[in-house]
């Protein structure tokens, strides 16, 4: 089996010190920096963070965040998960991240996406009842952007470009851009029409029902006459030292962000019942290293993809915990799964 990358993704949910203290926004931030160094440090191949624009979320800006890991860090790729393309301009995401590619020398990726919350759309003026267009057009256009040559584009809601220039270039010419997807069969077509890698992220139930869509990816990239391409998934997942451990220390976290969450969507409350379920049979990568490589593994085998990121925080689940996360999946976690995949 070819080489998987493994990677961490964050949104820098506002956390709460060990013994309960809320932290602020800023330190919050701050300890993303340290995450993100900490995943350089032990091999990790991406680190990506999220954007979004609420009280419980602290990173609005990634691509500011990954800046100062661009300079603290040295090897790891360093991207956006995701970034809200249709409430931003196209030609402002290029050059944000063509700068975090020059500062890295050459490891920033974007992950364009649509994302699961609304808030950027009021707050920068769009209406939501845009929402697929505006998507769609931004991506044609960042599409066109990343030949890194002039451009001549026109759209409906956005002003055109007549052979115009974009700078900065990126130094390799070429910045790694992913579609990330929810999993609707028009969004994972859409990613094969203009060519680039899938990112799925899967929040619940069991991972093998996604295998329909990673099968149409490739199929539509045939199809198109594009070159095979990667796909990666992103799933929460939490690790400590026992499988009890890592269930005791996550469970208050996760019941209050999902709650909160649930009750803006109109869910139910959630349940110790479902919890269990989705760390046995569901997307929740939440054990000991043992259990969670297991896992991932299974996951790796049954969808064929090329990187799988673990969503590591989750709500105001305290810094420490996620460290420790972070270093028993690096350390630990990943060596067996590549061990489990090689014996297969």
């Amino acid at each position: 089996m070819a080489e998987i990358e493994f990677g961490l993704d964050t949104f820098g949910d506002v956390t709460v010190g060990l013994d309960g203290t809320p932290v602020s926004q800023a330190q919050s931030i701050r300890n993303v920096v340290a995450e993100g160094v900490l995943a350089d440090e032990i091999g990790l191949d991406f680190f990506g963070v999220g954007e979004h624009h609420r009280v419980d979320f602290a990173v609005s800006a990634p691509e500011v965040v990954l800046a100062g890991l661009a300079t603290a860090t040295k090897r790891i790729h360093l991207g956006s998960a995701v970034t809200v393309l249709s409430s931003d301009d196209p030609v402002r995401v290029f050059q944000r991240f063509a700068t975090v590619d020059a500062l890295s020398n050459g490891r920033a990726e974007v992950i364009l996406g649509r994302g699961s919350f609304t808030e950027s759309f009021p707050l920068f003026g769009y209406n939501l009842t845009d929402y697929e267009r505006l998507f769609e057009e931004k991506l044609d256009l960042f599409s066109h952007l990343l030949a890194e040559q002039p451009v001549t584009w026109t759209g409906e809601l956005r002003a055109p470009l007549t052979d115009q220039n974009v700078y900065p270039r990126t130094e390799g010419g070429n910045l790694r851009t992913w579609v990330g997807v929810g999993g609707s069969p028009e969004s994972v077509v859409r990613a094969a029409r203009y060519g680039m890698p899938l990112v799925l992220a899967i929040i619940g139930g069991e991972p093998s029902r996604f295998a329909p869509y990673v099968e149409l990816f490739h199929r539509a990239l045939a199809q198109l006459e594009h070159p095979d391409l990667p796909v990666a998934v992103h799933s929460p997942g939490f690790i400590a030292d026992t499988d009890e451990l890592a269930a005791e220390q996550y469970w208050p976290h996760h019941e209050a962000m999902r709650n909160r969450i649930g009750a803006e969507r109109g869910w139910p409350a959630s349940t110790q019942a479902e919890y269990r379920n989705e760390i046995e049979h569901g997307s929740l990568y939440l054990g000991s290293p043992e259990t969670v490589a297991r896992k991932l593994a299974e996951t790796v085998k049954a969808l064929g993809i090329q990187r799988f990121d673990l969503k590591y925080s989750a709500g105001t689940l305290p810094h420490e915990l996620s460290m420790r996360s972070i270093e028993l999946y690096g350390t630990k976690v990943v060596p067996m799964v590549k061990d489990i995949l090689a014996a297969s």
